[in-house]
């Protein structure tokens, strides 16, 4: 029926699980996707060990994904290999000892006592606590809820006193990181969460320190590589009976009396529907990207300033150098100047001197031998423009000389190997290559993305650029919310209209169907 169909434009982790929920739900669901593949920004290219990363590679609050495969009486672990980490990452300075994490709060505590001293092991216990206070209280009305319930935050801030001095408007993360540690190493560890957002640790609010505790419950690794997972959840929902359409790009969401109607793709074809979930950039939206009856759906204060965008290396090579038998499947190499990371890419440019994320993807079950995959993150501005050939050259050198410096060497890939903010833009429209949709940067920041129901009925979004943010699970979060509202609005749009026909004939409920009375 024309009222159960719903097209879901986009098929990154929250198009995914947006169209899974509303197949479980009995929507009849069309999943339309410019790219060949699914997964979004989880996407891998070719190499020579085999498809590598080039989207996100951290994997927490697994739970999440469980739930959707249960959904249609299945167990994740029976279609995807999930890793759990023992390590969440090795942490590694120059001139400096390496530094492990893991998911033990008083093994931590131990590690940084050798690490730093017993000073800097007693403000990680009491950062650590302040930390998961945070994450608690901030789940349920922030995370799990459609749209944040400040009175509900108000309840568990009053609970919580302790939480206060990092809910003071203006305290950012790193004045919070400097009020419990003295060691720079571990204030620039910890600020480094706040990239996992697309943020500036200088301009981020104090209160993302929580995302260390939502690492901190665990990191698991997929066999494959993340969009394995992205992989499964297609075929997940094509069990449910979702059709998948690639290779589909959508011109335009149509409008008539008010409401939306259906989609228009690029070779002149009109879907009709009686829903649409947007999994794009949202930005798209208030560019009219996807038409005029779209544009005015949200303001354009939900979808600016940016977020951070990264340069990205995903490569295939043996790994050699002292430190090379000790990677782990996640490992930074921070920069002995944050100044010239950050102050660079606050004026738009690329870092001088950055810290360097590295996955090591075929690490997970341990120790790799010949080629193995590798994909390196840096921080980078939104709206970079697309790299000069002596521009890539540079790139590459400040990235595998530091590499080099550091103990590990590996051999550069060509330009294919390297995605820029340029890169993003194109695959992902109005974006300007941030990867995270609005900046999280600012007191009210949370407040100002855009959540699932949109000012157009019958558009909603999902998405890493909406409500409840950036990362792979609060994106298959925002599917929750699509389509909770859409079947929220529909039971509201079914009460209000008329329930008998002239004549006082009675009419049939989705429910119910043609089912005789039996009165």
């Amino acid at each position: 029926m024309e009222q159960d169909r719903i097209i879901v434009i986009g098929a990154g982790m929250g198009g995914l699980a947006a169209a899974i929920r509303l197949a479980a739900a009995g929507f009849t669901v069309t999943v339309l996707e410019s790219a060949s593949t699914p997964g979004g920004k989880a996407r891998a290219i070719p190499s020579a060990a085999g498809p590598v990363d080039t989207g996100p590679t951290v994997l927490t609050m697994r739970g999440v994904f469980d739930a959707l495969f249960a959904l249609n009486g299945e167990r994740l672990d029976d279609h995807v290999s999930l890793i759990a980490q023992p390590v969440l990452a090795r942490h590694r300075w120059p001139g400096s000892d390496a530094l492990d994490l893991t998911t033990d709060r008083a093994a931590n505590a131990e590690a940084i006592r050798a690490f730093a001293g017993p000073r800097e092991a007693d403000a990680f216990l009491r950062f650590d606590r302040l930390a998961e206070d945070l994450f608690t209280a901030f789940d349920a009305p922030v995370m799990q809820a459609a749209r944040p319930d400040l009175p509900a935050i108000a309840r568990a801030v009053l609970a919580r006193p302790r939480l206060w001095p990092a809910l003071i408007p203006g305290v950012t993360l790193e004045r919070l990181l400097r009020h419990h540690f003295r060691d720079p190493r571990l204030i620039q560890l910890f600020a480094r969460y706040a990239t996992y957002v697309g943020a500036r640790p200088a301009r981020a609010p104090a209160v993302l320190s929580l995302i260390w505790r939502a690492e901190a419950r665990g990191v698991w690794a997929v066999q494959g590589g993340m969009h394995s997972l992205a992989a499964a959840l297609a075929a997940l929902a094509g069990r449910m009976g979702v059709t998948f359409r690639y290779d589909t790009h959508v011109t335009r969401i149509q409008r008539q009396n008010g409401r939306v109607t259906g989609v228009q793709t690029a070779d002149g074809r009109t879907l009709p529907c009686a829903a649409c979930v947007f999994n794009g950039d949202p930005a798209a939206l208030t560019e009219g990207r996807l038409g005029s009856a779209a544009a005015a759906a949200i303001p354009r204060s939900a979808t600016h300033p940016r977020s951070l965008s990264a340069l990205v290396w995903a490569f295939a090579s043996q790994a050699t150098g002292p430190v090379a038998p000790d990677l782990l499947h996640h490992n930074l190499f921070f920069t002995e100047d944050p100044a010239r990371e950050f102050g660079p890419i606050s004026a738009g440019n690329r870092p001088e001197a950055p810290t360097l994320y590295l996955c090591a993807e075929d690490r997970a079950l341990g120790p790799a031998t010949g080629p193995e995959r590798f994909e390196i993150i840096l921080n980078a501005p939104a709206g970079l423009p697309a790299l000069r050939p002596e521009d890539f050259r540079q790139c590459r050198q400040t990235t595998f000389d530091r590499l080099s410096r550091m103990g590990l060497t590996l051999t550069p890939p060509g330009p294919e190997g390297l995605t820029t903010p340029a890169t993003l833009d194109r695959l992902f429209p109005a974006s300007q290559g941030a990867i995270y949709g609005r900046s999280p940067e600012g007191t009210m920041a949370t407040f100002r993305r855009p959540v699932a129901r949109t000012a157009l009925p019958g558009l909603y979004l999902a998405g890493g650029g909406a409500h409840p943010g950036a990362g792979v699970p609060m994106a298959a979060l925002s599917a929750l919310h699509a389509a909770g509202a859409i079947m929220q609005d529909r039971i509201s749009a079914s009460r209000s209209a008329p329930t008998a026909m002239p004549g006082g004939i009675s009419t049939a409920s989705r429910m119910t169907g043609g089912a005789r009375s039996r009165s």
